[in-house]
């Protein structure tokens, strides 16, 4: 097999940082991630895009509409919060996908600046509309579209503010790289940048190129067990309904839901995927080396934009791969990885370049995880510039470690953690997550002040 690649609490990982600052956060430190935002891309047939400002945000100018619609009906898939208080987007959303069973879509429609979460039945009644408004630009007469908000919980949505700019945002949608763009930026809150890109690919068996695009937001209030925060992924590649399901909840495993900025599961969290099969070719079924494939491709390039997530967490100084191996399974293996990334005894000793591996160790003590052999597991410190690891504990004893060393390599923007079980299992599974740092307690001391 092979492919080539070409005045409340807040939701939906957060705004209304904006209402106090605003753009502060956005522009103060946005030269720093430059790099991470694309100047140009490869986006996928069929799909109408873009973004607006519609007055959610207080600012007169932020975008904060987001519409993707397509030209072509869609097979669709999604993965939800599991937290029981759950937006009424995500009520509506998934309602719309079964009655559908992941076919026929048309777009998406997406809010930032206010979550729609905890409204009662009146934002449910907003959720809809919003959807129905979407619906009739399209030319569908049953429920054909996505719905998506993220910001503050608890508020109801300036909701004919928002019916009156869907038209508005669906005259101007558009299929270049700013129009792309545009939509990333209209879903942002306390993000200092956009989480966006694309990609080209073949298949196994065709000489077809497809493309896909994607983006994420969110920066804090991040850490999943479903999706997290707002995600979004669009395919020219055709797909059956079955198979797109399958493969997003394989690479959302294993990207959105392994990722941690601050141990908090958002109400709003959804992350969702469109084909429109535009590109043409044999439509992608289960079971198939094709499938195979674009699994693999899809669940690479989830995995890339959650790490962008991590990068932009709220006050982070630190990208930080927690890597566990030797586990009797890869649940395992991810629990305990999890529980690591989510400690702030961990993430502060991180913050503050202190080898303090004992944390780390304690985590992996009480992360309920069966089968883990004291005198058998290791810890170590993985640097990025390909210099040697720093081994802190070897089969259970402590090294003697070279704290100038170790600081050193803490200092570095990006480091991994390393841990082996000792199990014999062989089962290993990653985490991305981030230090905690003064910076995140006076982001979210004052979030509403």
């Amino acid at each position: 097999m092979s492919f080539l690649l070409r005045g409340s609490p807040r939701a939906g990982a957060n705004f209304c940082t904006f209402l106090r600052t605003p753009l502060s956060r956005f522009y103060a430190t946005n030269a720093k991630y430059t790099k991470y935002v694309p100047v140009s891309g490869s986006y996928p047939k069929g799909f109408n895009v873009g973004g607006i400002h519609c007055g959610v945000k207080k600012d007169g100018k932020s975008l904060d509409l987001a519409l993707v619609t397509s030209e072509l009906p869609c097979t669709a898939a999604a993965v939800f919060t599991k937290n029981v208080f759950k937006a009424a987007p995500v009520i509506v959303s998934r309602a719309m996908l079964d009655a559908r069973n992941g076919q026929g879509v048309r777009g998406l429609v997406a809010n930032s600046g206010c979550a729609n979460a905890v409204t009662g039945k009146g934002g449910m009644e907003d959720a809809e509309a919003m959807g129905k408004t979407v619906d009739q630009l399209v030319g569908e007469e049953k429920a054909a579209t996505i719905v998506m908000s993220t910001g503050v919980i608890g508020q109801r949505l300036p909701i004919q503010k928002i019916l009156s700019g869907i038209p508005t945002a669906f005259e101007q949608l558009g299929q270049s790289h700013e129009a792309w763009l545009s939509v990333a930026k209209a879903i942002c809150t306390t993000d200092t940048f956009p989480k966006f890109m694309s990609r080209s690919f073949t298949l196994p068996g065709s000489s077809t190129e497809y493309r896909i695009a994607g983006m994420a937001k969110g920066a804090g209030m991040i850490h999943p067990n479903m999706a997290t925060l707002l995600g979004f992924m669009a395919t020219d590649a055709p797909v059956s309904s079955k198979s797109l399901q399958g493969i997003l909840s394989h690479a959302v495993e294993r990207s959105f839901n392994a990722i941690s900025v601050d141990g908090d599961m958002s109400t709003n969290d959804t992350v969702a995927i469109l084909a429109n099969g535009a590109a043409g070719g044999e439509i992608i079924t289960p079971n198939s080396y094709a499938e195979d494939a674009l699994r693999a491709l899809i669940t690479e390039f989830a995995e890339d934009l959650s790490k962008l997530v991590v990068r932009d967490g709220e006050g982070a100084t630190k990208f930080v791969t927690v890597r566990v191996q030797d586990a009797k399974s890869f649940e395992d293996a991810k629990q305990v990885a999890s529980t690591i990334a989510r400690s702030p005894l961990v993430k502060t000793a991180l913050y503050g370049r202190d080898a303090n591996w004992g944390r780390i160790l304690c985590a992996t003590g009480y992360s309920g995880v069966a089968g883990v052999v004291p005198e058998k597991t290791n810890v170590s410190f993985i640097p990025t510039d390909a210099s040697k690891e720093l081994k802190l504990l070897v089969n259970g004893e402590p090294e003697n470690v070279d704290e100038e060393r170790a600081s050193q390599i803490l200092a570095m923007e990006d480091l991994e953690i390393r841990v082996s079980l000792g199990t014999g299992g062989g089962q290993e599974a990653v985490y991305y997550t981030c230090d905690f740092s003064h910076e995140y307690v006076t982001i979210n001391g004052d979030y509403r002040t």
